[in-house]
């Protein structure tokens, strides 16, 4: 099961009476987990979870706990895939020119 969380970011630059916005989506996977598990001992040895699954629901505390290896989510690789860039434009209109 892959959780996959995606970001838009929206750019607003308002020129006259148009305005143009730009959305860029980001698709957020969590990889393998590179939480040291012998760093109190001075050593080097992780646990092999090869990705995050989060073990609650959307929206929840448990859901930043991975359901196989037990760590927080942010142990884990993120690996961010920047696929959509739109513009969209639009014209503002008066309340005149609405036909009220």
């Amino acid at each position: 099961m892959r959780k996959r969380q995606v970001v838009f970011l929206r750019r607003q630059e308002p020129s006259g009476n148009s305005t143009t916005s730009s959305a860029t989506a980001q698709t957020v996977r969590y990889g393998e987990c590179q939480k040291n598990h012998a760093a109190s001992i001075g050593g080097y040895a992780v646990d092999g979870c090869r990705e995050f699954m989060a073990s609650g629901e959307e929206g929840t505390g448990a859901a930043f706990t991975c359901a196989a290896c037990g760590c927080h989510r942010n142990f884990h690789r993120r690996e961010v895939d920047q696929s959509t860039s739109t513009e969209v434009g639009f014209e503002r209109g008066s309340p005149s020119s609405n036909g009220r």
